[in-house]
């Protein structure tokens, strides 16, 4: 936890009274004294530092801060994901993982080889995983909350949503083992938005490759190696990053990506 976060309204004049996990991480983990500061955030707002007015060290942990708010919130990533809904457990690590690297809008959708009972699974409740989602917030030392949105049926997905939101993007990728071409090969791009599709376990099947394709996306892989989807999802991020970064320092603005309708 490298920023302690705080809903608006548990801020009053100024102070934040916690008596939670947070107060017990200040205690245990930070060894903070009075007098000390820490990283504090609003979700959704404004960041600063706390400065430590007073200490319970016992169990139940509480401590007391005088909070400045001086910093505005980052804007929102250049980067969306959609993604195959994966088994639960695997969830989990992804909603945090993707949150610490940075993500716009994770949209969670349907795909052949998708389990229906994952549907059934409590963690997509906002409240369950929005939990995970603080996770990675916490360990960014950020305060803004990717959006989730379910997408339970793939062809709705594709055929009727998409439509309605590609032109916010300059590129659109879609990963895939099978790709004709290196992600490397076809993203040189540093400008804009950018969307990217990640299977399930198996991989897309053809006949939602080419519904992809239809919209506009391009079909790539990163090479010969079959990775597990959360591994895939961090390795494609981090891997687009330092591409649109090369991109940015040499000067290459331009891309073979199809931009969005």
């Amino acid at each position: 936890m490298n920023i302690i976060l705080a809903e608006a309204e548990e801020i009053a004049g100024g102070r934040l009274a916690l008596s939670d996990h947070r107060a017990e991480h200040i205690v245990k983990v930070l060894r903070s004294e009075p007098g000390e500061t820490v990283r504090v955030g609003v979700i959704g707002g404004r960041r600063g530092f706390g400065t430590i007015l007073g200490l319970k060290k016992k169990y139940p942990f509480a401590a007391e801060l005088q909070v400045v708010l001086d910093e505005p919130p980052s804007g929102p990533p250049p980067l969306d994901l959609i993604l195959a809904l994966p088994r639960p457990i695997m969830l989990k690590r992804i909603l945090s993982q993707v949150t610490a690297l940075g993500v716009g809008t994770i949209h969670l959708i349907n795909a052949n080889r998708v389990e229906k009972s994952f549907w059934e699974s409590g963690l997509l409740e906002p409240a369950e995983y929005r939990a995970h989602l603080l996770h990675g917030l916490e360990q960014a030392i950020d305060t803004r909350l990717p959006e989730v949105r379910l997408h339970p049926k793939f062809r709705p997905f594709i055929e009727d949503f998409w439509p309605t939101v590609a032109g916010e993007y300059r590129q659109l990728l879609l990963a895939d083992p099978s790709g004709p071409e290196r992600l490397s090969e076809i993203l040189t791009d540093s400008q804009g938005r950018l969307a990217v599709a990640v299977g399930p376990e198996g991989g897309w099947v053809d006949f939602e490759i080419e519904k992809f394709r239809e919209q506009g996306f391009s079909c790539c892989t990163m090479g010969e190696r079959i990775l597990k989807v959360d591994t895939a999802v961090v390795a494609l991020h981090a891997a687009i990053s330092a591409l649109r970064e090369v991109a940015a320092s040499t000067g290459r603005p331009e891309s073979r990506l199809p931009a969005g309708r």
